[in-house]
């Protein structure tokens, strides 16, 4: 299992657009991939499930990645959340 933080700078947070972005990027990958904000956790490969989460401009998430590739999805969801997540 690893683990890293990464803060949201979307001015409108993780709406629809980047959610789907940021599913899309997890479903690529074995590993389970889920994130922690405030007191939620969130199942990246479910846009319903990051829809839920709630996350605002700001808010610094903590991604979990476990499995067999957890190292290289772990820097693929930091990458896309740094990147912009589309937007």
């Amino acid at each position: 299992m690893v683990k890293a933080n990464v803060e949201i700078r979307n001015l409108t947070g993780l709406h629809l657009r980047p959610a789907g972005v940021l599913c899309n990027k997890a479903i690529q990958f074995k590993s389970k991939i889920h994130f922690q904000v405030r007191d939620t956790t969130a199942n990246a490969k479910s846009v319903l499930s990051v829809l839920g989460a709630c996350v605002k401009c700001g808010d610094e998430i903590t991604f979990i990645c476990e499995g067999e590739d957890e190292k290289e999805a772990l820097d693929s969801m930091i990458k896309v959340v740094s990147d912009g997540l589309g937007e």
